[in-house]
């Protein structure tokens, strides 16, 4: 009962706000303001106010939060055991067969192959010999090979 006439007094004090506000020209910041004093006042019309307080004073409720708790802390820690381990069973086997070496990649030319063109077609252009300025990246473009990127 006092939480609802609480509910009520701060909604009708932010609608007050809203209306001097909004008396200055400022109607955005107006309805804001009216927005965030409707809601204390549609929690209680919807009856989330009483809900709160039958739970707030309510022993099964506070076990039941206890056991949400136990629950996140369990998905957070086989997470984290997950994690260090390398990921699940099915990520450990598609990371071993992605380390063994195939033939060629799926995707390769034949010129990144090292194989002559086809019949009819020119060879490949010559990469131009790399500039100073390019010295610097080469760090950069061996790491990112590195990672297959």
């Amino acid at each position: 009962m006092i939480a609802e006439t609480v509910c009520s007094a701060v909604a009708a004090a932010g609608l007050g706000i809203a209306v001097v506000t909004a008396y200055r020209k400022r109607y955005l910041t107006a309805t804001r303001i009216a927005a965030y004093a409707l809601v204390p006042l549609g929690l209680v019309m919807t009856g989330v106010v009483q809900w709160l307080a039958d739970t707030a004073f309510s022993p099964v409720a506070w076990a039941g939060f206890g056991v949400l708790g136990l629950s996140w802390l369990m998905f957070a820690t086989t997470r984290t055991v997950e994690r260090r381990r390398g990921g699940t069973r099915k990520e450990r086997k598609a990371a071993r067969e992605a380390a063994t070496p195939a033939a060629t990649a799926p995707g390769a030319s034949a010129a990144a192959l090292g194989q002559a063109p086809a019949r009819g077609q020119s060879p490949a252009p010559r990469q131009k010999p790399a500039a100073q300025g390019d010295d610097d990246f080469s760090d950069i473009e061996a790491i990112l090979k590195k990672h297959g990127i």
